[in-house]
């Protein structure tokens, strides 16, 4: 059980939504007519900025021994990962913008960087769940989608399949008792709250 749930928690890390999401939006949304190679471009781009430069900026750490595991289990490593995450996400919010993506998918990565603001914020006094506020936003974004009617191909499946999957994920932190059901739900509402609200920003 525990591997599976390793294997969850790796697969679904916070450094690898934003390339979920941004795959989801070329392939799923009216931008699925862009060319191929450019919607590859932008996937490409956004797993550069958005997980390349923090894992390696996490393994650097762990290797000049600034953190004790690049997991990031002890809560008190957590702040300048947090942070670097964050500038990652603003980092590829401008790139949406400088390429003129739609508002909701650079707000996708606003939303995101809110999110990892709060978590830095609130990891002060409490553990909450990183893995489920990026999930939650993969989430959010979705049912944003499909509430704005964007999307060209069935959008239910993936609607259903990300929130199984969000279930899966909280469940996975519990069993490698990362987390508390309660950091697992507040995790999971401070990502899809922040990418919700702000991509509603026409």
């Amino acid at each position: 059980m525990d591997k599976i749930a390793h294997f969850f928690s790796w697969i679904l890390s916070p450094i690898l939504m934003p390339t979920y999401g941004v795959f989801l939006c070329m392939w799923i949304t009216v931008l699925s007519v862009l060319p191929l190679s450019l919607r590859w471009t932008v996937v490409g781009t956004v797993f550069l900025i958005t997980c390349v430069v923090p894992a390696l900026a996490i393994l650097l750490m762990y290797w000049m021994g600034i953190i004790s595991n690049p997991a990031l289990n002890n809560r008190t490593e957590r702040y300048v990962p947090y942070v670097i995450t964050m500038l990652c996400y603003l980092g590829a919010a401008f790139y949406m913008h400088r390429i003129h993506a739609p508002m909701w998918m650079t707000m996708f990565m606003v939303g995101g960087a809110g999110a990892s603001m709060l978590s830095c914020i609130v990891n002060v006094w409490w553990k909450i769940s990183a893995h489920a506020a990026a999930m939650g936003g993969l989430v959010a974004l979705t049912f944003r989608i499909a509430s704005a009617g964007v999307y060209v191909h069935p959008i239910l499946p993936w609607l259903l399949a990300f929130v199984v999957l969000a279930g899966v994920l909280g469940t996975s932190r519990l069993v490698l008792e990362r987390h508390t059901f309660w950091q697992v739900m507040a995790g999971t509402a401070n990502g899809f709250i922040w990418v919700y609200l702000l991509t509603m920003i026409e």
